[in-house]
């Protein structure tokens, strides 16, 4: 049960962080006077999230293909360590490539790159290596079914629960605080988020 419910609380984690996509939703819906443009930019943000984490999910199923299964829990470790480091060196590491200005394709893919900036997805491979299918060591190596549905799961329990904390979020700020609430309530998720990296990567190098 844990997997799951670790799945949800980090999907609930990037709900909060704006720089995940409810400041850039609340941003629009001010600029249009909307809140519709709110409510309709939240959907295009947590798939192009979604399709991040689906990625890394993908990648580590392959992985399990070619890499020996004792090997993949020490190497994603040392792999978040290195981001988290990484991410504490240069916290201003991310896309800027677009404005306000923006379709819904222009959503995805911006928050695609977003996710994938911060580490989303990797934040995610103990705990899908975690899951029961991940465990298995068949003779021979394939994707089986069960794998690919937990890993759907998996990715939609995450997505699902970021998009219900991030939905509230953006409304809560819209119709009630505005974004004048950042300058008197302003907290560095960004520095929590690279400190948890480290820390996810340090208990999964030695559990």
């Amino acid at each position: 049960m844990w997997p799951w419910l670790a799945l949800a609380a980090l999907g609930a984690y990037h709900g909060i962080n704006p720089a995940m996509g409810w400041l850039f939703a609340v941003a629009l819906g001010l600029q249009e006077r909307s809140r519709w443009a709110v409510v309709r930019a939240l959907p295009a943000i947590a798939l192009g999230h979604e399709a991040s984490i689906a990625a890394v999910a993908a990648i580590l199923a392959l992985a399990q293909l070619v890499t020996a299964a004792e090997l993949l829990r020490p190497l994603g470790a040392i792999g978040l360590v290195a981001f988290g480091v990484f991410k504490l060196i240069k916290p201003r590491a991310h896309p800027r490539w677009v404005g306000l200005r923006v379709g819904p394709r222009d959503l995805v893919v911006w928050s695609f790159l977003m996710s994938s900036a911060h580490g989303a997805g990797l934040m995610l491979v103990p705990i899908l290596l975690g899951l029961p299918a991940a465990q298995q060591t068949p003779d021979i190596p394939t994707i089986g079914l069960t794998t690919l549905a937990e890993d759907v799961a998996a990715v939609t329990v995450h997505s699902a629960a970021m998009l219900l904390v991030m939905a509230a979020i953006a409304l809560i700020v819209y119709e009630r605080l505005g974004l004048n609430v950042l300058r008197k309530a302003w907290l560095n998720v960004d520095l929590i988020w690279s400190v948890a990296v480290i820390a996810a990567g340090v208990v999964t190098l030695f559990t």
